[in-house]
């Protein structure tokens, strides 16, 4: 099939339970044991579980009692964040020994493209094997990689073969690939949005490109036209260097629940104070300041306002998230306040126009 838009060479490279793999790496007596990275009191929340432990539905971002009551075995660790980002700079060099346009998403992934590499190498495919074989030797570590014409598809396709594998989708697989998806696997279709498509009949990729443009506007609004294009392989989001950052923000979550806002006015000021550091350092100022509240009972809570003028103060931070928390009354008791500014500065930036790629064809070498 000929595209009528640019083709990429691009590569998702996502590495395997990243912290649980650095801890077993670096303690062996913690390998092929189900572990998990956090905290396992009663307040605690696991930050990454090994794959021996996901076994027993441990995951990311679940209570530390829940996942001991899954898994009784399970170890917990304490996080070494600056561990993990010497592993990811490590892993960040091999990157650029093959590209300069490097976008990285977190400490454990990245999208490269790679259809101009400093090797000179025409297959993608070829380069993928060569960065998972060389972040393995230096580090110990597995990744898994995704290789595909565009980041949507790149990002979808390394989760194919988990852990230590990977999976191209060529030029001429992409429709096929995209048709016969669960609309589970897209990225960015969550739970919710994954209901809200099967209560309209949509499974697969190929149930949602049979919708218009016009009833997935309806049903999507802003996000209908993105579901309409990338099912039809079109995503033409750059591999960005150098990413500017959509929110700035911060959060704590308390080692008691806070059932009066009295009692969460310190909490806040420490929280404003943390953000304004974090302003600072980047020099950014935001005006949508939104509160995050997240209830004992691990509901979660939303509260927001855009003022008419740029701030980066704890005093004006501090003020606005005063007034959000009064918003309305609590449901429940709070376990956990998060503040962050949106609407930045930096996006007035406007990114320059991309320059206008050769149209590539079928025997486009993966």
């Amino acid at each position: 099939m000929d595209f009528d838009f640019p083709l990429r060479k691009i590569i998702h490279v996502d590495m395997d339970a990243f912290y649980a793999s650095v801890e077993q790496h670096d303690n062996p007596e913690l390998k092929g044991k189900p572990i998990a990275v956090g905290g396992g009191s009663k307040r605690g929340v696991v930050s990454a579980a090994s794959y021996e432990a996901r076994k027993f539905g441990v995951r990311s971002a679940m209570a530390g009692s829940i996942a001991r009551r899954n898994c009784p075995d399970l170890i917990f660790v304490k996080p070494r964040f600056e561990r993990y980002k010497e592993v990811s700079l490590q892993i960040r060099s091999i990157f650029f020994e093959y590209t300069e346009l490097v976008e990285p998403l977190s400490l454990d992934e990245a999208y490269l493209d790679v259809t101009e590499n400093k090797k000179g190498n025409p297959s993608a495919t070829l380069i993928a094997k060569e960065i998972r074989q060389k972040i393995l030797e230096k580090t110990g570590l597995t990744a898994s990689a995704g290789i595909s014409i565009n980041k949507f598809i790149a990002k979808v396709a390394s989760d194919y073969n988990k852990p230590n594998g990977q999976k191209t989708v060529n030029p001429e697989e992409v429709i096929i690939f995209l048709e016969n998806l669960d609309i589970r696997k897209f990225y960015g279709v969550g739970k919710v949005t994954a209901e809200k498509m099967y209560r309209l009949g949509i499974f697969t990729g190929k149930d949602l490109k049979e919708k218009s443009l016009e009833f997935l506007d309806q049903h999507f609004g802003k996000s209908g036209s993105h579901y309409y294009n990338v099912v039809r392989g079109k995503h033409l989001s750059s591999v960005k260097p150098h990413r500017i950052p959509k929110s700035v923000g911060a959060e704590r979550t308390f080692f008691e629940n806070l059932s009066s806002e009295i009692f969460m006015l310190e909490k806040l000021e420490n929280i404003a104070t943390e953000l304004e550091r974090r302003l600072q350092k980047s020099k950014i100022a935001g005006k949508t300041i939104t509160l995050k509240i997240k209830y004992s009972d691990f509901t979660l809570q939303t509260r927001s306002k855009t003022l008419p003028y740029f701030i980066a103060s704890k005093d004006l931070i501090l003020e606005a998230a005063k007034e959000l928390l009064y918003q309305s009354t609590l449901e429940n008791s709070v376990r956990l306040l998060g503040i962050s500014l949106a609407n930045l500065n930096t996006e007035k930036e406007k990114e320059e126009p991309e320059k206008e790629s050769v149209l590539v064809q079928l025997k486009f070498d993966f």
